[in-house]
């Protein structure tokens, strides 16, 4: 990270004297501003420019050396004096500063950071004690309806604001979380939607073995695609599959047992390379699967999800007479993703089947009422 403020500037009737630049703007009032404060970071080869380093930063948007970049910056210099760190924009400097945001995934916090920049674009200025009262959630669910035509971007708006207001309550700055309770506008009902029998057979008829071995592999372990690339012979142990999952960043382990289904498909598949899955080379999936998977899926006229295969695997150990919370230590999630997972994608009808099943092989197995040995109106 460098800082840097010899920024090349386009408006040529303005001055640099030590690095304040001043000029007359259009009512003919002498403005200035101090471009040493500006405060650049080079992460992940793109450069970002804020307003000053440290605390409370804003982060300037307008690219260097334009009008928009001066005007932006002016205007984030004169409110810095006056933040008494109980707004809003500060609340979004401190959650980035604390360990609640260091836990997120590098690609999550990408993505959030975009959305708290939205967020402080809206609700920046406000008091925090302002997100305490109830008045705030009609605000809030209007600013959410701007993203309407884009429903999963607008519902990413609201989780993100919600963590950040999980957080001020955390910090005992606000009672209730304002976000609590406000509906998402995306929508999906996938609970019928899992892998059968003869959807595998369509894949395997038209894709290659790796993919089909791949499309296995996920119904059977529940690993995300992410974790099954990455899967290695060193990961089956005899008993089991344990691998750390990257969506926990390492922190938890899935310990999936090698039941015969599959035992026989790790037993099937060539061990190639390092890693249990590999392209048609043998060479282990760098890039290159999500096309492969793609053009399998619609050759097979399939519309289902990989992530579905998720669901596919909570179902079979549900549907097993696993329990909740022994699928959750298997496949290293909490009880309550199990819960919802299950709520999304098993197949309730195929659970009443099978439990009719088990009821009638019971009924058949238990042996008629014991006759008396003696003929009525004995004694």
């Amino acid at each position: 990270m460098t800082n840097a403020w010899a920024l090349p500037l386009a408006r040529p009737a303005a001055r640099i004297v030590n690095s304040i630049m001043s000029w007359r703007n259009g009512s003919g009032a002498l403005v200035k501003v101090d471009l040493k404060s500006v405060y650049k970071v080079v992460a992940r080869g793109k450069t970002y420019y804020y307003a000053w380093k440290g605390k409370g930063a804003p982060r300037l948007h307008a690219p260097p050396g334009t009008d928009e970049f001066v005007t932006e910056l002016e205007a984030a210099l004169s409110t810095r004096r006056k933040t008494d760190g109980r707004r809003i924009s500060d609340l979004i400097v401190s959650y980035k500063c604390s360990r609640d945001w260091d836990r997120l995934a590098p690609r999550t916090k990408i993505e959030w950071d975009r959305w708290l920049g939205r967020i402080n674009d809206r609700f920046g200025i406000l008091s925090i004690k302002q997100f305490d009262r109830a008045a705030i959630r009609p605000e809030i669910t209007d600013w959410r309806d701007e993203w309407a035509q884009t429903p999963r971007a607008a519902d990413m708006g609201i989780q993100v604001l919600s963590r950040l207001m999980t957080f001020a309550a955390g910090k005992g700055l606000i009672l209730v979380n304002p976000c609590k309770g406000i509906s998402q506008i995306y929508e999906v009902d996938r609970s019928e939607i899992i892998w059968t029998a003869s959807d595998f057979e369509r894949l395997k008829a038209v894709s290659s073995p790796e993919i089909y071995q791949a499309a296995r592999l996920g119904a059977l372990t529940g690993l995300r695609l992410s974790d099954l690339l990455k899967l290695s012979w060193s990961h089956v142990a005899p008993l089991a599959i344990e691998i750390r999952t990257g969506k926990s960043r390492g922190k938890r382990a899935a310990l999936i047992p090698l039941h015969g289904e599959l035992r026989e498909l790790l037993a099937a598949i060539p061990k190639r390379a390092t890693t249990v899955l590999t392209n048609t080379d043998g060479m282990p999936w760098r890039s290159g699967f999500t096309s492969s998977w793609q053009k399998a899926m619609k050759r097979a006229g399939l519309k289902l999800h990989f992530h579905d295969l998720r669901g596919t695997a909570a179902t079979r150990l549900y549907v097993g007479g696993i329990t909740i919370r022994e699928i959750a230590e298997i496949l290293a999630w909490s009880e309550d993703q199990v819960e919802r997972l299950i709520d999304r994608y098993v197949k309730r009808d195929e659970i009443l089947l099978d439990r009719i099943r088990r009821l009638d092989a019971n009924a058949a197995r238990t042996p008629p009422e014991k006759q008396s040995e003696k003929p009525p109106g004995d004694k």
